[in-house]
């Protein structure tokens, strides 16, 4: 005799099952709110006020939609940069290089999977005292 009591699945079963589970997976996924599923980016060029581009200047996305509160990345050797994977929401964006004035950008608004592009540069000035 067996103590443990074992079930045998009905072959019709299992498919059922499998179905069922993929319908309430489905119904969670199609429930969340379209931005909690959207996300943006912040891109741009950094310049200084003769025109030359800046490579490695740390550029700081804040907002209080970002579980980490601010999200950083470094200017290429083209002066470009990209903050990817931004929730909808207002940001502050802070340049900063040594030897520059740090710049910051307020109320840069992103919404939906939008790319806000920089298109006017952030102009450092060429020296700390400018």
């Amino acid at each position: 005799m067996l103590s443990a009591r074992r079930r045998i699945q009905d072959p019709v079963e299992v498919p059922y099952m499998r179905k069922l589970l993929v319908g309430v997976l489905a119904s969670v996924v199609l429930s969340l709110p379209h931005s909690a599923m959207a996300q943006g980016a912040i891109a741009g060029i950094v310049k200084d006020s003769s025109g030359a581009v800046l490579p490695g200047v740390t550029v700081e996305a804040g907002s209080p939609a970002l579980i980490e509160k601010v999200r950083s990345v470094v200017t290429d050797t083209a002066g470009q940069y990209q903050v990817v994977d931004l929730r909808p929401g207002s940001y502050t964006v802070t340049f900063t290089l040594p030897g520059f004035r740090t710049v910051r950008r307020e109320g840069v608004e992103l919404s939906g999977a939008f790319t806000a592009a920089d298109r006017s540069t952030a102009a450092l000035p060429t020296s700390a005292s400018a």
